[in-house]
């Protein structure tokens, strides 16, 4: 008997394809029986790893699938055979449209005939998916058009200038069209920090006691009407003096209300800024955790449940529905006071795509206390960040209520400024960590009593080395790169040993240095900021429909072959250059020269290959070498007996090394004055694949006792702990605390 159409609808199979496995399990609870969904575990094809992959000629990318995800594909194509319907579902940005395309391209080698559509999911949510997938649309060729501009300028870029450094400084190095820029803006900042050079200035305070005693602090503002500008010890000690002289009294008082208006909800940066300085996240580990919240996590009885909006976003629009139900939240748990006569929309950048919404949270109900126990202490205080800033965002503004005190005596007026908060408005649930000075009660004419006037010394400062918030925000301002390349910008050129943290900010090692010197004299094009950010907004008209991709590569690469050929004969080859020095070698009586090698600048004997003498260097404020001498350890080489060496392994982490090297390979792990808290073994110095410090017990892998902070051996008063450890606050420089983050114990080092 034939089926009726009754029957071929009932046996109608949906394919639903997204990136994560964890979006499976949120989607599958939307949906009936009839839709199947799988993930492709991210990118299924890509650039090979060996060779260029681009055809020069025609621009046309050689795409081939990764050995990694044959058994993924496999699966996906064996799904897509029982169904009527693919749904192409990967993130909803270019990342995401490219993984659609190349998962399109599969499908229909295998069936030229397949029904497939894209959809997107701005947010994982029962609403959100139904109305994409009844939105469903074509796959979209302006954007992976923009992809794949970026990913071949990405390569032509990467793979022809690092070659480059490889034959001229190092082999392992690379080079990337924003990349190098952010070295460079690292490297300038840097620069300007040496040729800086401080002035004096001198400030004068005053305390003024008021008839009912109370005592306020107000700074010089004027003299003789004129703007206080005092340069020396002498003027201002002379000035002081004077200052002691005088009768006092108040001469004007301003009041003002002001408003402070709550900030916009978050972007992809100003998360990764605010996450950097309120939680000491990497904006690395930011994305990470925003993803996962994202796709998704387990909460109780309400299954797998996603938290956030898109994470890759720089526009703050907000949907109509989310306004309407924040609105109503407000209002309910805060109170009409709190609730603006309509909502509080804001303004996206010029250079924003306003594909996707802000980043906000999906349910209301599901409020950070709700969801806490479900969530990691990472989880939980970047989601409460998230929730706290849009609420904040939707409520009304705060009210300050100010008073600018003017204080005169001869011909001098001091002046104070304080305010109280009148009404705390969005302060309510965003607190923004200000200080507002208080003054006491005061009235016009009041006779002041002086207390103390004291002069402060001050020089000017140099400009702060960037933090990774501050670098975010200079490449967010200056155009370069966009919101999803931010965190793997800033890992990068850490990796690579381009830059160093010391104390939270960003330094440029000795090769960063010498890399983007080489580049900015060879490919100054390349290296330029305003030329970058102009490539990037040529980038996105191609997603915009309004320029063709191939005709912004041709006018690239023209130029960019050229510097290339030129440089490969004019660079400077740091490998056979030598600088001489007046260190003389212990061994052989020669002069040391300065070369480079695979760890960077070192000292060799001149007489090499007759004497090969090497020694490590530092160079001080006034550029002389000082030797670095391997410190002597207590301990000797358990294979020849000779002194073990403290030495520093290319990851960071220190080790022991015999001083027969290279004749003996004897080493053992540099360990600390701690014992390991599971086992009372020893605890070393250990560094991880990423190069980052951490320190683990000796009898590993027996005992898996790891800690990123150094243990310190001791009892946590508080708590009980059996150990404690060394870290740096912003606040007090490094301090002792309690490893156990439910326990507040700290003390200065």
């Amino acid at each position: 008997m034939p089926k009726t159409n009754t029957d071929k609808k009932r046996a109608e199979k949906f394919l639903i394809i997204v990136e994560s496995p964890a979006k499976t399990k949120t989607i599958k609870k939307f949906l009936d029986s009839k839709y199947e969904v799988v993930a492709s575990m991210g990118h299924i094809m890509d650039l090979p790893k060996s060779r260029l992959g681009v055809d020069i000629a025609t621009f046309t990318p050689e795409y081939e699938m990764l050995k990694t995800k044959m058994k993924v594909v496999a699966a996906i194509k064996k799904a897509a055979r029982g169904a009527s319907t693919v749904y192409l579902a990967p993130d909803p940005d270019r990342e995401g449209e490219a993984i659609a395309w190349h998962i399109a391209d599969e499908l229909t080698k295998q069936n030229a005939k397949i029904t497939i559509y894209r959809v997107m999911f701005n947010e994982i949510t029962r609403q959100a998916v139904l109305e994409g997938i009844k939105n469903r649309g074509e796959l979209n060729k302006k954007m992976y058009d923009s992809y794949l501009a970026r990913r071949i300028l990405d390569r032509l870029v990467g793979y022809q200038l690092s070659p480059l450094l490889w034959d001229k400084v190092r082999r392992g190095l690379s080079a990337g069209r924003v990349q190098s820029v952010a070295v460079r803006l690292v490297c300038d900042r840097e620069t300007e920090r040496e040729g800086f050079v401080p002035q004096e200035y001198w400030s004068i305070t005053g305390n003024f006691a008021t008839p009912g005693r109370d005592v306020f602090e107000a700074k010089l503002f004027s003299i003789d009407n004129k703007p206080v500008a005092i340069n020396d010890a002498v003027i201002a000690t002379s000035l002081t003096d004077e200052i002691k002289k005088q009768q006092f009294s108040v001469a004007g008082i301003e009041l003002k209300e002001r408003k402070s208006y709550p900030l916009p909800p978050f972007i992809t940066s100003t998360l990764q800024q605010e996450a950097i300085k309120r939680l000491r996240l990497t904006a690395d580990k930011t994305m990470k955790i925003a993803q996962k919240l994202y796709e998704g996590v387990e909460l109780g009885k309400e299954g797998h449940t996603a938290l956030i909006t898109y994470m890759r976003t720089d526009s703050v629009r907000i949907a109509d529905e989310a306004l309407s139900g924040v609105r109503g939240y407000i209002d309910r748990a805060y109170g009409k006071a709190y609730l603006p006569a309509s909502a509080n929309l804001y303004k996206n950048k010029k250079s924003a795509q306003d594909a996707h919404e802000a980043i906000r949270p999906t349910r209301f109900d599901l409020s950070p206390d709700r969801v806490e126990k479900y969530l990691s202490d990472q989880e939980y205080t970047l989601y409460r960040l998230i929730w706290e800033r849009f609420i904040a965002s939707q409520m009304t503004p705060a009210v300050f209520k100010q008073m600018i005190v003017s204080v005169a005596g001869g011909r001098f007026v001091f002046r104070a400024i304080g305010s109280t908060l009148a009404f705390d408005g969005y302060l309510k649930v965003y607190d923004e960590q200000r200080e507002e000075a208080l003054l006491p009660v005061l009235n016009n004419k009041d006779g002041l009593a002086i207390k103390d006037i004291v002069p402060h010394q001050h020089f000017t400062e140099p400009p702060p080395r960037y933090t990774e918030a501050s670098l975010v925000k200079e490449l967010e301002e200056k155009g370069i790169g966009r919101p999803s390349t931010y965190a793997a910008i800033l890992f990068t050129i850490q990796q690579r040993g381009y830059v160093v943290k010391e104390e939270g900010r960003f330094a440029p090692t000795e090769l960063g240095r010498i890399v983007t010197d080489l580049l900015v004299k060879n490919f100054p094009q390349i290296l330029d900021v305003g030329f970058t950010a102009d490539m990037e907004d040529k980038l996105d008209n191609v997603e915009e429909g309004n320029t063709n991709y191939i005709e912004i590569l041709k006018s690239f690469y023209g130029p960019f072959k050229q510097l290339l050929a030129k440089a490969g004969k004019q660079m400077i080859n740091m490998k056979a250059t030598e600088e001489k020095t007046d260190v003389v070698c212990e061994k052989c009586g020669s002069p040391m020269v300065i070369k480079w090698g695979r760890n960077g600048m070192f000292l060799a004997c001149s007489n090499y290959p007759q004497c090969k003498n090497t020694k490590n260097f530092k160079k001080d404020d006034t550029g002389k070498i000082i030797v670095i001498e391997n410190e002597k350890s207590d301990q000797t080489c358990d294979r020849c007996g000779g002194a073990m060496l403290v030495k520093r392994a290319r990851a960071g982490a220190r080790f022991l090394g015999c001083e027969n090297y290279p004749k003996c390979k004897g080493t053992k792990p540099y360990t600390i004055d701690a014992r390991c808290p599971l086992c009372g073994g020893t605890i070393a110095e250990r560094s991880s694949k990423k190069g980052r410090l951490f320190y683990g017990c000796t009898n590993y892998p027996k005992c898996d006792f790891v800690s990123w902070n150094k243990p310190v051996a001791g009892t946590c008063p508080k708590c009980g702990s059996k150990y404690l450890v060394e870290k740096y606050s912003k606040k007090d420089g490094m301090v002792i605390g309690c490893p156990n983050r439910d326990c507040a114990f700290v003390e200065k080092k």
